[in-house]
């Protein structure tokens, strides 16, 4: 008898609406879906053939960060000719309000003589870009602080126009040990900029962090429930059909469930991302250690959803395991989760909607700004038209949410009405 069944909820998996990156119906037809000559799809079938089925964790990784084949390694996936638009590449004021919630917050927390900008898979720079736009505005108030921006970045792809945005120029200095930044230079504010693969290179001190769609990324272990058993979901090779491959069930309890879930879980099926847990942790761990705090922006959930994994490409969902390494792979945050994870080491607000970040940020006034200062009808009713698909609960409203990591002693400073949070404190306008 084999040790795995086929998995049977593969046609729910992969064709779920949840994201605002969605913006059509699923479709799998086009040429490149084709899974002959698709070089990863071939690898991942010999090393399946070879070792067995693989956990959706370790398919994610190959799939997106691969080094030869991976999607974020030679894509620029970003913008209207590529399969999403994240809010940064929508709208100025994103990014600006970001980069004021950061002036702000460095201003509460005591006007700190040093600060690691620090962002988590920052796309083309665009939200670094407007974040130190703003902080070239408030220079005034800055020129007091020793200010260093690190970007943590997987994709040579992304690095390169990443620097292009940030320096003008492509950023070619490397350090020879890879285990420390891998690409520096200076931005075109004057600001020392440094590259790095993995969060844990980046340098202690007093630091925010921001991470916009970065959590949703990561790779998830999906995990089913037989008979009050929780078996893992694996990817396995389709014995019947040539170059296909399908979702099965482990034959046993997964590993990944006794150290995850937990004991009065209600759900079925339960997607666990083992290196958020870790990522959550190293953030929590240097803002208690050194003060700063942490911004995290991305469509989740509070513990309740059970199949959000799904793939992305061209603005339509895309079947995840057709094609592997043309298409994005992404799952929604479980925000429940991350709180587990962080458990006391720092106070955590939200997660709230997007439309309640922004509007307590104030962006209500600043489009207001915008508009009295447009020049032309066609600009104000290109802000119009962003406002409104970062605001509108049907579009992106709704769908993100903002969730922020702070220490303890922050926020026992709120009593005093004086150190509100920003963005989670509602806007005083009179």
């Amino acid at each position: 008898m084999s040790t795995y069944v086929r998995f049977r909820h593969f046609g729910r998996i992969g064709t779920h609406m949840h994201s605002a990156r969605n913006v059509g119906r699923y479709k799998s037809s086009k040429p490149e879906d084709s899974q002959e000559g698709n070089p990863l799809l071939k690898y991942l079938t010999m090393k399946i053939t070879a070792t067995g089925p693989i956990t959706v964790a370790e398919y994610m990784r190959e799939v997106l960060t691969n080094p030869l084949k991976g999607y974020y390694m030679h894509h620029d996936m970003l913008g209207e000719h590529g399969d999403f638009v994240t809010s940064p590449e929508i709208s100025q004021i994103f990014g600006e309000l970001i980069g004021i919630w950061c002036v702000s917050e460095w201003i509460s927390g005591g006007k700190s003589k040093s600060l690691n900008l620090v962002e988590l898979g920052p796309g083309r720079g665009s939200l670094m870009s407007d974040i130190l736009r703003v902080f070239s505005q408030f220079k005034h108030l800055l020129n007091t602080c020793d200010i260093s921006i690190h970007l943590v970045e997987v994709s040579p792809k992304l690095s390169e126009i990443q620097a292009l945005n940030l320096t003008e120029k492509s950023t070619d200095a490397k350090y020879e040990d890879r285990s420390s930044c891998y690409k520096m230079g200076i931005t075109k504010t004057g600001l020392p900029i440094n590259w790095y693969y993995n969060i844990q290179d980046v340098p202690s001190g007093y630091t925010f962090y921001i991470a916009h769609e970065f959590f949703d990324a990561l790779p998830i272990h999906i995990l089913q429930k037989i008979q009050d058993e929780w078996r893992e979901v694996l990817i396995d090779v389709d014995p019947e059909i040539q170059h296909k491959l399908r979702f099965v069930l482990g034959s046993s309890s997964s590993h990944i469930a006794k150290t995850f879930i937990k004991a009065d879980e209600k759900r079925n099926r339960v997607e666990v991302c083992p290196e958020a847990a870790i990522i959550i942790q190293k953030l929590a761990s240097q803002i208690k250690n050194f003060g700063g705090a942490a911004i995290i922006a991305d469509y989740g959930h509070s513990g309740n959803k059970e199949d959000t994994f799904r793939g992305f490409r061209s603005h339509q969902l895309h079947n995840v395991l057709l094609a592997p390494g043309t298409a994005d792979l992404t799952a929604d945050v479980d925000f429940n989760f991350l709180k587990r994870m962080i458990g006391n080491y720092v106070s955590f607000l939200g997660p709230i909607t997007q439309s309640e970040f922004l509007r307590n940020m104030g962006i209500d006034l600043r489009l207001k700004v915008l508009l009295e200062n447009a020049k032309d009808a066609t600009t104000q009713q290109h802000l119009i038209k962003s406002y409104d698909v970062l605001m509108n609960p049907n579009k992106m409203g709704k769908r993100f949410q903002f969730f922020s990591l702070f220490p303890h002693s922050r926020l026992e400073q709120t009593s005093n009405v004086k150190y509100p949070i920003a963005g989670f404190t509602e806007l005083e306008t009179s």
